[in-house]
């Protein structure tokens, strides 16, 4: 059985946690894929006294589970090297294998979100991705691909400079050369030629890698996808399925896994319910995606089960399909305040097993996990239904 994990709600519901779980869980060695978003993620992992933020490797990595990156994530070569090495320290032999496709994102892709970000206020996490996937559309690529053509490589990356150059204006370009430069052109020209001489552990291919068994690691959530959300405060991604029938074969046996939070959270600003309720959730002392400059403050309510719902409903792969679990994380943020709203109305719960119940009731869905860790090994089938 191959298994997709998808975020219900804004964000930061929990992916990682399940992906290694189900890695954990499985008999053989899954190979994690990638089928949205890119480097702007942030997946925590904890095994053991081990603890790792995945960017740009799958959250299996690990349990020494390998990635496969779809042509649909971007890559961000500077950040991918540094967790690389990061990585080498954790676990024997991390694997990554980039689909050539990959569009790769430049220090001027970063600038310029940065400079649009303090602008526009969108709620983006300031590392460039919506930007490369907007140059991109406007045929100004770069891919994996480009890297093992320097000359073309290289051709392609001066035009990039010139594109922003026109769009940013020239009072941003004369602060380059200068110590205090928010990007480094050196530093990306070395990390893409490291790329070339990690064969042992990064892998170009032009397929998604032969396995018995496949995790799709979602990013992000269903309700920051670029048709499902509430633009403009959405990511340039499908966040939903929309991009996995490309990556699988029809005879494929596929189980959703729909992660939530015990709670409502947002980075930033853009649409959210229950804001003006009051509320006793728990903060977590090692949040990981906590306020960032760029990305905006760490907004937390009770959970609207009617947004869930809505996301559900809005894709169709999850919608139209029985095989689905329902995972509730971060229940120990919520001791004695299980609450939540559905359809506008208020409801408080006796006790976790009647929140847990009346969540998946409403949602329809009999399987579900619950979670009141941060060690994935700590997920428990519930029992209440």
């Amino acid at each position: 059985m191959n298994q997709v994990v998808i975020g219900l709600g804004f964000g930061d519901e929990g992916k990682g946690l399940v992906v290694d779980w189900l890695c954990s869980q499985s008999q053989f060695v899954p190979t994690v894929v990638r089928f949205s978003g890119g480097h702007q993620v942030g997946h925590t992992v904890v095994v053991g006294k081990t603890r790792h933020v995945f960017s740009n490797f799958g959250s299996g990595t690990l349990r020494e589970c390998p990635t496969h990156w779809s042509k649909f994530c971007t890559v961000e070569p500077i950040k991918l090297c540094e967790e690389l090495d990061e990585l080498k320290d954790k676990v024997p032999h991390p694997l990554l294998y980039l689909d050539n496709d990959c569009p790769i994102t430049t220090p001027y892709d970063v600038l310029s979100n940065r400079v649009l970000e303090g602008n526009n206020k969108h709620g983006s996490v300031g590392v460039g991705f919506g930007e490369t996937i907007e140059r991109q559309e406007k045929h100004y690529s770069l891919t994996v691909r480009d890297l093992f053509y320097p000359k073309i490589f290289f051709s392609k990356f001066d035009a990039i400079r010139d594109y922003y150059r026109k769009k940013l204006g020239n009072s941003f370009f004369n602060d380059l050369d200068k110590d205090e430069s928010p990007i480094d052109i050196n530093l990306f020209a070395y990390s893409c030629g490291k790329i070339n001489e990690q064969s042992k552990h990064i892998h170009p291919v032009d397929s998604v890698r032969k396995s018995v068994v496949y995790i799709f690691e979602g990013s992000q959530g269903l309700l920051l996808d670029k048709d499902y959300g509430f633009f403009p405060h959405v990511t340039r991604s499908n966040t939903g399925t929309k991009n996995i029938p490309e990556l699988i074969t029809n005879d494929m046996d596929i189980e959703f896994y729909l992660v939530t939070r015990a709670y409502q959270t947002r980075h930033g600003n853009g649409f959210m319910t229950n804001e003006g309720r009051p509320h006793n959730i728990k903060e977590n002392p090692e949040e990981t995606n906590i306020d960032r400059e760029f990305q905006g403050k760490f907004r937390r309510t009770i959970l609207d089960v009617s947004l869930l719902e809505y996301g559900m409903s809005k894709d169709k792969m999850i919608s139209n399909t029985r095989k689905k679990s329902l995972v509730i994380t971060c229940l120990d943020h919520v001791k004695n305040a299980w609450s939540y709203t559905y359809n506008n109305e208020f409801f408080h719960c006796k006790s976790e097993s009647e929140f847990v119940d009346q969540i998946a009731c409403l949602l329809n869905i009999d399987k579900v996990f619950i979670s009141n860790s941060p060690d994935s090994s700590n997920i428990m089938r519930f029992s209440g239904r």
